[in-house]
């Protein structure tokens, strides 16, 4: 299927260079750009669907810790 891209100028020198230099058509290098953006954007909209990630902590070391509380996390900063 064939479409129309009305690009900046100095964006179309940036693409056709580029494609020169990796020694592939502007065709393609446009082609695997937008796949590539695609991609990025669908593995995203994915991960933030249902639950999001809580922050974490990596310490190395388990926590020595029984019930944990506020006033318990209070006391681990303070060490």
């Amino acid at each position: 299927m064939r479409t129309t891209l009305d690009l900046p100028d100095p964006l179309l020198r940036q693409l056709k260079s580029r494609a020169a230099l990796e020694g592939t058509t502007l065709k393609q290098l446009v082609r695997e750009a937008i796949e590539r953006g695609l991609s990025t954007t669908t593995r995203a909209a994915k991960s933030t669907r249902g639950r999001s990630a809580l922050p974490s902590i990596e310490l190395g070391q388990p926590l020595r810790v029984r019930h944990l509380s506020n006033a318990t996390l209070g006391e681990l900063l303070d060490e």
